[in-house]
């Protein structure tokens, strides 16, 4: 196949290679803009969250930002954060019409990754793999949404902050999970919105947790992304449990960029994993 270009957003927690562009979300807090690209200070962020007592707001990509991605592509795959909670996909949506209308040769094709950090990255991988296969191009987004069913996002909230802020839990119930060091243990639904599963008291019961809903969602071994907001301990933690039950894993661990620092906030976790 020849080259395809690949983009996503910034919420896949990657950089931008040589193979990959990765388009930067932005974070308002209290007035001020950060925009999520490898220059942003992620402890700057962290601190203005927790300081802040005012709902802070995410921005997607616009339509301009993602039409500057796909220039000079001839074929081009986006990946975006869930439309069920950015714009993101409707932002590229509108850019690939807009593109190839004004490109007649070109093909471009947007995928709503219906999740966010650790699980976007295997849905890259997967597009990576078909891509390099002998897949023709018209049948790689099938192919790409099919494979998005058998991957799955897990996350553990240390603080609850961010999201009484912004109307999903009162703050009344965030200050008491705070302390009583009470975590949220959540995924994302279908649709791609944030869904809680239940809360547990402290890290450890939370991990047991993680480990009972990744067998539940038939995870028998293979490839897990952990992603993690100032959380190395509590994410090795994890990946030496994983390791024990299932010792032939492949298990990478990362730090959160900006976008998934806002939702995960300070110490929390995401863990993104396939079934078998």
């Amino acid at each position: 196949m020849e080259k395809v270009k690949l983009i996503v957003d910034s919420s896949a927690n990657l950089s931008s290679t040589t193979n990959i562009e990765v388009v930067p979300l932005k974070i308002t807090i209290a007035g001020h803009d950060f925009i999520d690209d490898d220059q942003l200070n992620i402890s700057e962020l962290i601190t203005s969250m927790a300081q802040n007592s005012e709902a802070g707001k995410t921005s997607c990509p616009s339509i301009n930002e993602w039409l500057e991605a796909l220039e000079g592509s001839e074929r081009a795959i986006i990946l975006t954060i869930t439309s069920g909670l950015s714009g993101s996909f409707s932002s590229a949506f509108q850019a690939k019409e807009i593109y190839e209308k004004d490109h007649p040769q070109s093909q471009v094709i947007v995928i709503d990754s219906l999740s966010a950090g650790p699980e976007m990255t295997l849905i890259l991988q997967e597009i990576q793999r078909l891509v390099a296969s002998p897949t023709r191009f018209v049948d790689l987004e099938q192919k790409i949404v099919q494979y998005r069913t058998h991957t799955h996002l897990l996350f553990v909230l240390q603080s609850l902050h961010n999201l009484s802020l912004n109307g999903r839990v009162s703050p009344a119930v965030a200050k008491i999970a705070g302390m009583l060091k009470i975590d949220l243990v959540g995924t994302v639904s279908q649709e791609g919105t944030l869904e809680p599963i239940t809360k547990m008291r402290g890290m450890k019961r939370a991990l047991k947790e993680i480990l009972k809903q990744m067998a539940q969602r038939n995870y028998h071994g293979g490839q897990v992304i952990i992603d993690h907001c100032e959380n190395e301990a509590d994410a090795n933690a994890l990946k030496e449990q994983i390791l024990t039950l299932y010792p032939q894993a492949d298990i990478k661990i990362r730090t959160t960029c900006g976008l998934c620092t806002f939702y995960a906030e300070k110490g929390g976790i995401m863990i993104g994993f396939a079934d078998n």
